[in-house]
Order: structure tokens, then sequence, then C-alpha cells
């Protein structure tokens, strides 16, 4: 749209994706809430399908949050500020942020502690019942937009997000030049973590999947060692064999991002006594796994729930070329009801799909 058409673009009605019942995506209207004072209205340019987007559309529910009433899907995003709030100093109209898309209450225990991730009182794009933000505008917090330098695009801005969980892994973890990781699982997240580990330091990653075309896509992205697993239990010893070979050192840290019984317990295995089993992926609610001999040798355990504080440093680190994400976005998709659904059909169908983004 030409730069004179703003006060034609206020005046459009603000579409949205909407989810609206199981494997139902809806464009329709989409009211924004008045503008506050800290706020700013963004115009949406590229969103990210999130494998927490595909399961609220095929089952409506994700881990303990379902989905009750329709609600605008998708989260991981960045845009243009179109207006600011009367108390917004440090961003104008114009600027390219990319949105952190959680709101704490900044009043909990949690929060005051710079915990705020863990607030149970947070509001996060399309967790139900909060709205997202795969629509044309949409209103936030001023502080939780972030100015993107010139020489990162709007589709490296909703990169943040997904690489914000790598990245909050390894300081969880401390991973820094003297860590050799293990990655297990070479999905979106997975591979984001490989990334952040790297950045953070880390010698030698290792990255294990069951999946040939995710392991090379690895290889590419720069694991020092890729190992084909298979899904039967029965094979873990052999492959804890396997790994520490292809480590050809100790394994110190460990990031689960499948979040198995099987890949735990390969986790618990392979990481050296004195180590750390960082646990990402939520694949199993609950797991049965070998806890006590790998508290015999003081593995420790850690979760990580989301991230904090954390896009400033994504951002510093695809600025200066320490991270690059854009081969993880495989497949491109404009903003209609059809290319909406392929979208989607495209990012649960797996395959060669890593990254699916929206081009607003």
């Amino acid at each position: 749209m030409g730069k004179g058409g703003n006060s034609h673009e206020e005046e459009e009605e603000n579409m949205a994706a909407w989810l609206v019942g199981l494997n139902t995506l809806k464009i329709q209207p989409f009211k924004l809430p008045p503008l506050g004072p800290h706020d700013v209205r963004v115009r949406m340019k590229a969103v990210g399908i999130c494998g927490s987007d595909v399961h609220y559309l095929k089952t409506l529910r994700c881990a303990d949050f379902v989905v009750k009433e329709p609600m605008v899907i998708g989260h991981e995003c960045a845009g243009i500020i179109e207006e600011v709030g009367s108390e917004v100093k440090h961003l104008v109209p114009g600027d390219r942020v990319a949105l952190e898309p959680g709101i704490s209450c900044w009043r909990c225990d949690l929060c005051k502690d710079g915990r705020y991730n863990l607030c149970p009182e947070m509001k996060f794009f399309a967790t139900p019942p909060v709205h997202g933000s795969l629509a044309h505008q949409v209103v936030h917090p001023a502080d939780l937009c972030f100015k993107l330098p010139d020489n990162v695009s709007l589709e490296e801005g909703a990169m943040c997000e997904p690489l914000s969980v790598g990245v909050h892994a390894c300081r969880r973890a401390n991973v820094g030049p003297e860590t050799n990781v293990l990655v297990m699982g070479a999905g979106p997240i997975g591979l984001v973590t490989m990334l952040a580990a790297r950045a953070f330091g880390a010698p030698r990653i290792v990255i294990v999947d069951v999946d040939d075309n995710r392991l090379s896509v690895a290889k590419n992205l720069g694991a020092d060692g890729i190992i084909k697993v298979s899904t039967n239990i029965q094979d873990v010893p052999e492959e804890v064999e396997r790994i520490c070979k292809e480590m050809e050192a100790r394994v110190d840290v460990c990031f689960d991002c499948a979040g198995f019984n099987k890949t735990m317990t390969t986790a618990l295995s392979a990481t050296r006594a004195g180590g750390k089993v960082c646990l990402v992926g939520m694949g199993h609610n609950e797991m049965t796994v070998p806890l006590t001999p790998a508290a015999a040798r003081e593995v420790d355990v850690i979760g990580i729930f989301r991230y904090r504080n954390t896009w400033p440093l994504c951002i510093e680190f695809i600025r200066s070329g320490k991270i690059d994400v854009k081969p993880l976005i495989t497949h491109r998709f404009g903003f209609s009801q059809k290319e909406v659904e392929e979208a989607f059909e495209t990012s649960a169908g797996g395959g060669s799909a890593i990254k699916v983004m929206f081009n607003l």
C-alpha cells in the first residue's frame, strides 16, 4: 500500500486467522482493544507457525490449555509500528519490531524475582483464552516490542521467538566454550537449540533424530555429528554407545527437544556424571525413565518454560551473523483463506517443512 493510504488503512477492517473448531481456520474480522498509554499498534508483516499452533488446530488443546471458544492463532511475529500510546518514548510509527508474545503481571513474586516467564497470570498470544497475532494488526505493550536493526529482516525478527527457546535453554544449562552438547530431536526447536549452543560457544554438538531429512538439515546448519536412531527403547544402550563415540568426548549437557520416554532415557544415560539434562520438548506428559542411576551419577535434570529476557540477545546474534535463522524458513505463504489452510497443512505434514512463514 502507498504511504498516502494511512487514514484509509486505519479505517479498513482488521482481519485475523481464527481457530473456530477442530481443523477449521477462518479469516474473520478481529476488533482491536483501545490503545493504552504504554501500548503500540503494530501492522503484522511476518508470522511463523509453531508446533503448538498445529496442536491447537488438530486437537483444540496443548498440554493443559484448552480452546473453548474461537481464538486468533499465531505468536511468532514481527511487524511495523503504526501508532504509539501517549507514554511510549522509545518507538515511533515506521519502526520495525519483533514482538515478545507473553504479557506477565509484574506484581507476583515470580515476576519480581525476574522469572516472569513462570507468572501464573501470563497472557500469551494464542494460548487460550488470549488471542494471537496472525492478523493484519495487533495492539501490544511497547516494552515487549524490540526494534530491529537495518540488517535484520522482519522474517528474522519473527524467528526470534523460537530462537528464544534455545537461548533460554542454553542459559539454564550454562552452555559455554567448554560444554559438549547433545541435542535429542532435529525439529525446529532442536535446530534453534543447536544454533544457540554454538553461539554460546559450545565446541562440539551432536544431534540425534529418527528422520534422515532433518539430520541432513542439522548437518548443513553446522552439527559436528548426526546420528539416526530408532523409536525402539530396546536400542538405547547401543545408541548411547554410538553417541559417545560420535561426540569424541564426554556429553556435558543434553537438550531433550522431543520429550519422550526414549529420548529422555537416552539423554540420562548418555550424559556424563555431573552433567546436565535439560528437558525442552513436551512429547509425553508422564515418563518412565531411569532416574535413580542418573541421580547416583549426579546428573542434574532441569526444565524450561518458554523464555525470559531473550529478545535483545537473539536480535544481536542475528545482527552480528553469529546465528543465521534464514535456512530454517522453508515455506512461505500469503494471508488468504486458501493460503492459511495450505500453510497449516504444510507445517503439520512435516516432510521437508521446518519453519512455515506468513508474509502479510
